[in-house]
């Protein structure tokens, strides 16, 4: 299948027409040694180590921390960037960019919750919404069904991740709000995909 022209707006992740290219979709083969999956690989591995310097902060208030966490969040777009870049979609990249997401945002609610940076009670919301997604993902895949990706959802990922990166600087009430923004958003996708999941196995 002839890849879709690489205009500025897909370039940029805003034009997502045509779902997960041919490559990413099931049924493909993982393709594990992509430069974008090297760099989901490095974000994963990041994880624990933001962990441990966030844990062992003893505040919570860990600038080193926070660059890393909002390194790992950046890069985010990096890797999205280098596949529509390079063309080398797989679906092990697919599969591992929302987890990648998912675990780093639970492990910045873990530091946020043990240091009682933000609301708990949104914390806990966020990281229940989190581990509600990765097993309706799981689900999906057991199913042989695809969730395509919601901007909604992508869109959460920003707020939600900066509260907690700020969080981690200092005491903001800027934090507060973009903490409710993301779950208010992370919620709304949440209900788009049990939708489509509801759909696709009727299906």
């Amino acid at each position: 299948m002839a890849r879709a022209p690489l205009t500025v707006r897909r370039l940029l992740g805003l034009d997502r027409s045509g779902g997960l290219p041919q490559a990413a979709r099931r049924g493909e083969p993982l393709r594990p040694w992509t430069v974008p999956n090297v760099v989901s690989y490095v974000r994963l591995a990041l994880i624990p180590v933001f962990l441990i310097l966030g844990l062992q902060s003893g505040d919570g208030r860990a600038p080193a921390a926070a660059i890393l966490y909002g390194f790992i969040g950046a890069s985010d777009y990096l890797d999205g960037l280098l596949a529509r870049v390079t063309g080398q979609y797989s679906r092990l990249g697919a599969l591992l960019d929302p987890v990648a997401d998912r675990l780093l945002v639970l492990a910045g609610a873990i530091v946020a919750w043990n240091f009682e940076l933000l609301p708990r009670w949104a914390l806990a919301a966020l990281a229940a919404r989190e581990l509600f997604m990765l097993g309706l993902t799981e689900f999906a895949l057991r199913r042989g069904l695809d969730l395509d990706i919601k901007m909604i959802g992508r869109w959460a990922v920003w707020p939600t991740m900066f509260s907690i990166f700020l969080a981690m600087l200092s005491p903001t009430p800027i934090a507060d709000a973009l903490l409710l923004l993301g779950l208010a958003l992370s919620v709304a996708a949440t209900l788009l995909y049990v939708r489509d999941g509801v759909r696709a196995n009727r299906a």
